[in-house]
């Protein structure tokens, strides 16, 4: 079930808690993709808050919202950018993305294989590609005031899993948001200490979120016929068709005397 996007703008946008979210979850994905200049980037669900850094070099942004949740202007006084689809129907054309971003396009879409057939449709070669979900062991997938208390949480195997089954590789794993979801003033103040830390000690404690980093898995095209299976073909068939060969001496009738 999709949050209504006015939720979400008000969360991310509206309250000092969605401040701090966005800018831990955006500074690891710049840290994952410095740059993105001359490259097509897309996000899904609601990952507007995450684009912004590549409006500026990017040749062409574009931010979709699958028609469940609704859709809102992006960005802020500029043209807008941000488009309605159907979660199974994207408007763009086979391989034309570099860069794909979803968040809150996953986990809360009742239909996640047809989701990922369409991230994986709409990538083209050498593309990469994020995916971030709420964590099922962590602290915000327990708390429904935040929009990663809401859909299937899942844990970094079972995600990994499922982008593998639709052809993804697996580039790169982590996790953001190792603070409490707390809008108190302490926990608000010291966020930036918890990302710091808990990203060297990502092993022994657990963000709100999983971001995994795919690229598209190009399989070796197949050669039909007999000929790509039998490199050297049997001859006993060769001659079959022909007309039979004439004997080279005829013997002569034999005649009375």
């Amino acid at each position: 079930m999709h949050l209504d996007v006015l939720d979400l703008r008000n969360f991310y946008y509206r309250t000092k808690l969605g401040r701090v979210a966005q800018r831990a979850i955006r500074d690891t994905v710049v840290r994952m993709w410095p740059s993105a200049a001359g490259q097509t980037v897309v996000g899904f669900g609601f990952a507007a808050p995450l684009m912004r850094p590549y409006l500026a070099d990017a040749r062409r942004v574009l931010a979709l919202m699958p028609a469940p949740q609704g859709v809102m202007p992006w960005p802020a006084g500029m043209a807008n950018v941000a488009v309605l689809c159907e979660e199974t129907a994207w408007p763009l054309a086979t391989g034309i993305v570099d860069r794909l971003i979803m968040m809150h396009g996953l986990e809360t879409s009742e239909q996640p294989s047809f989701v990922l057939e369409e991230a994986a449709r709409v990538l083209g070669p050498g593309g990469r590609a994020l995916f971030i979900v709420p964590s099922r062991s962590g602290l915000w997938a327990r708390r429904d005031g935040t929009p990663f208390g809401f859909g299937r949480p899942f844990s970094m195997r079972q995600l990994e899993t499922q982008l593998k089954q639709h052809d993804f590789t697996i580039e790169h794993s982590t996790s953001a948001l190792f603070g409490p979801p707390s809008g108190h003033p302490f926990w608000l103040r010291t966020s930036d200490f918890f990302e710091r830390n808990g990203r060297r000690c990502s092993a022994l404690l657990t963000g709100g979120v999983l971001i995994v980093e795919v690229s598209k898995q190009q399989r070796a095209p197949v050669q039909g016929g007999l000929g790509a299976v039998v490199r050297r073909p049997l001859r006993v068939l060769e001659g079959m068709g022909q007309g039979a060969p004439e004997p080279a001496l005829r013997g002569k009738a034999p005649t009375g005397d």
